[in-house]
């Protein structure tokens, strides 16, 4: 019945700075959202607003404590990479075993785990 992702809610008491985040370092573009009562932003791939933010003062009863890393589709794994060090933003570098797959690992402002995933690049 699942049919893909669409899209990943992440709590944040610095809202700027992980807006800067996901643009500069990922690429997302911050777009239109609803006029909620409460802060925050959508950020986009193409259509899609594929990270949302909500700003909060406190994130102590916020955690949803067992999900390990969200893992994304991701293209372009050189100019990624050169972005991701450009930024001397730190990260971890993985080939999955027996496949095409590579990995780049990184931690948003927040402490989410990022799975950048690219297919037969």
């Amino acid at each position: 019945m699942i049919s893909g992702l669409d899209h990943i809610n992440i709590e944040t008491t610095d809202l700027e700075g992980t807006i800067r985040f996901y643009e500069q370092v990922l690429g997302l573009r911050n777009g239109a959202r609803p006029p909620f009562t409460f802060p925050g932003a959508w950020l986009y791939s193409g259509e899609q607003a594929l990270v949302h933010l909500v700003g909060v003062d406190d994130l102590t009863n916020t955690s949803t404590g067992a999900i390990n890393h969200v893992a994304l589709l991701a293209n372009d794994f050189v100019g990624c990479k050169a972005r991701l060090n450009a930024l001397a933003q730190p990260y971890e570098q993985r080939v999955v075993p027996d496949s095409n797959i590579r990995q780049l690992f990184v931690n948003d402002p927040n402490g989410v785990r990022l799975e950048l995933n690219f297919h037969d690049e």
